[in-house]
């Protein structure tokens, strides 16, 4: 068909309308009961098993794509190219105004706090190495925001324009997007040559993949820890398991050829990357280019997620120092 190939038809289809809110909309989803989902917009909306349907229209289906042509009026190589997430894509259209409904706000990054105290003590106690937390500060990635003194994860995009941001509470488990983020530019971390003030490489072929921000700063975190360059990749947090923030990236950085799927080891993380190793190689020019390595999970008994691997095997190295200590005042004590 004229304006989308074969292929991208095919990835669109894949999409179906949970996953397509979750990755665009997350705040249009609301659960009302069990396993079913309705949409805030429209409130007889439901999606439940896989499906969909419009109560109050007596419309329905399974995929994103009937979605965005039944509901939202758009014509059929628009609603494709917005879910192969490509450059040049059609701008998601918005929904007609209702009567007393409140347009939505167009994305802006909250005001940030002059200290980020709260945000690197967070993350410190999380065990994110404190040179990855001072790069991604001034490299504009991250901050802490005046307003509740959350963390703000920046997700730019290859002009250094801010499209997206989540927000991540220092205490509690809050956590969400900013409103208007345009999810295909998600959290990321560019590859350098090393150090705070290192120029950015955007020709490395290495891009490491993980569900969140802080799943992102753990991974960095860990190939310090053992000693390798954690500069030289390139750091992509998905905002979730959807593949859209990954296909973009990888349109955006043609140099890259070796993809590290590093999403939890529970359902939703190995279901996302079977979605994902799919999404690629439907593509015709990814799936020549790029090797997807998929086997990166963290072990079940050190947790699900890698800040849980993070924060465990810190606790072990905390314990081999304070028993290195402990044999070394013994030796000292015999020897006298």
């Amino acid at each position: 068909m004229s304006g989308v190939t074969k292929e991208q038809i095919a990835r669109a289809k894949e999409w179906d309308l949970f996953t397509y809110l979750q990755a665009y909309e997350p705040q249009e989803l609301k659960k009302c009961g069990g396993s079913e989902y309705r949409t805030v917009t429209h409130d007889s909306l439901k999606i439940s098993n896989g499906r969909w349907h419009w109560h109050s229209r007596g419309i329905g289906g399974r995929t994103a794509l009937d979605y965005l042509m039944k509901v939202r009026g758009m014509d059929f190589v628009s609603a494709v190219e917005t879910l192969c997430g490509e450059r040049g894509a059609a701008v998601r259209r918005a929904l007609p105004a209702e009567q007393g409904q409140k347009p939505r706000r167009s994305f802006s990054l909250p005001e940030a706090n002059r200290c980020g105290t709260a945000v690197v003590s967070y993350l410190q106690q999380r065990q994110i190495d404190s040179d990855i937390i001072s790069y991604c500060i001034g490299k504009g990635l991250l901050y802490e925001s005046r307003q509740y003194r959350n963390c703000v994860f920046v997700g730019r995009d290859v002009s250094g324009k801010a499209r997206c941001a989540c927000l991540r509470g220092t205490y509690g488990t809050f956590k969400m997007d900013v409103d208007g983020s345009d999810k295909r530019y998600s959290f990321s971390i560019p590859a350098s040559s090393g150090g705070t003030t290192a120029g950015l490489i955007p020709d490395s072929p290495y891009l490491v993949v993980a569900e969140s921000p802080i799943d992102v700063l753990s991974i960095a975190t860990l190939l310090k820890m053992q000693g390798e360059d954690w500069t030289k990749y390139h750091y992509l947090s998905l905002g979730g398991t959807a593949p859209l923030a990954l296909l973009t990236f990888l349109h955006d950085h043609p140099a890259v050829t070796h993809v590290s799927l590093c999403l939890d080891n529970d359902t939703a993380g190995l279901t996302g990357m079977k979605k994902i190793r799919e999404a690629v190689c439907a593509d015709r020019e990814f799936s020549r280019r790029i090797k997807v390595m998929a086997d990166n999970l963290p072990p079940v008994s050190w947790g699900k997620d890698y800040n849980e691997l993070l924060q465990k095997k810190a606790a072990a190295v905390r314990e081999e120092q304070r028993a290195e200590k402990t044999r070394t005042a013994s030796h000292r004590v015999m020897e006298k």
